[in-house]
């Protein structure tokens, strides 16, 4: 780093990836005393998603440059509440100037928000020399989404709970064939929904593993209110066997070659807005962390 604003320094920029994800499959097996769902679900990180923009203030100031999602207050947003979050929890003078570049769709269920946050949070950590470690972070942003811990940590897991319970999983390689339908998909109606099963039997890691189709909850309640959704589903089943990532309207087909999935794109109707992504062994997030710390 060449210097810090403020400081009588050009200060340096830092760049950050923020991955996507995939849910393999989610389950609501119950609900606790507070109303929460408990979920069952497999994350897949993928090698392909958003970039944070990081520059160390001397001033205490956390700065989002850029518009942020529309709809969301800057003070909203959730990379500037993630480095506010630390800022306080870890009693930093330092601040920051943080810039998102999108190419993650909102409401998409790929996890645009929570794996910015957690950037945030694993950047900054390292930035700002909290030294604070991956499980007070992921502590950290549990309290901002359900789904930031599982960046934060950084593997592909088996997750339980309300997403927050964790154990690494190992996954083959895989290329998938992503579609954006366009639909901001509601979380809240959704999990609201009364024609949402909630009590699913609970799925083992053995179930997973040996191919049993566990399914996605949300799935028939977007299928049947948004007609974007199924003709996702309708135009991805002529290439494989779709699915529905998390609680968003974003689908999804698994194949095991980079050729085979680009293939399948070629093949779609025009119109949709359809793309290729690489399965990530572990989040990219981890590979730049490491790059730093070797390089000083």
């Amino acid at each position: 780093m060449t210097g810090i604003p403020g400081h009588g320094a050009a200060p340096a920029w830092t760049a950050w990836p923020a991955p996507a994800k995939l849910n393999l499959f989610l389950r609501i097996v119950g609900r606790r005393g507070d109303g929460y769902h408990l979920l069952q679900t497999a994350f897949r990180l993928l090698d392909w998603g958003d970039t944070i923009r990081l520059r160390v203030r001397g001033d205490g100031a956390i700065v989002r440059h850029g518009a942020s999602l529309p709809g969301v207050a800057a003070a909203d947003d959730l990379a500037v509440r993630a480095a506010r979050l630390l800022q306080t929890e870890a009693n930093v003078a330092l601040g920051a100037d943080i810039v998102v570049e999108k190419r993650i769709p909102a409401g998409g269920g790929f996890g645009g928000g929570s794996s910015d946050a957690a950037t945030v949070l694993v950047a900054l950590d390292a930035l700002w020399g909290c030294g604070l470690g991956r499980d007070r972070l992921a502590g950290l942003g549990l309290r901002l989404g359900a789904d930031v811990p599982v960046f934060v940590c950084g593997d592909n897991a088996w997750a339980e709970g309300v997403g927050e319970r964790l154990a690494p999983l190992a996954l083959p390689p895989a290329w998938y064939l992503l579609v954006d339908p366009g639909v901001h998909a509601p979380t809240a109606a959704l999990f609201a929904a009364p024609e949402l099963t909630r009590d699913a039997p609970p799925a083992t890691i053995s179930d997973f593993v040996s191919g049993v189709p566990l399914g996605n909850a949300f799935e028939p309640v977007l299928r049947a209110r948004e007609p974007a959704v199924e003709a996702a589903f309708a135009a991805l089943a002529q290439v494989g066997s779709p699915r529905l990532t998390g609680s968003g309207s974003g689908c999804f087909v698994e194949f095991a070659t980079r050729e085979a999935a680009e293939a399948a794109l070629a093949a779609l109707p025009p119109g949709l807005r359809a793309w290729v992504a690489a399965g990530a062994a572990r989040s990219p997030l981890r590979d730049a962390l490491e790059a730093m710390v070797v390089g000083g």
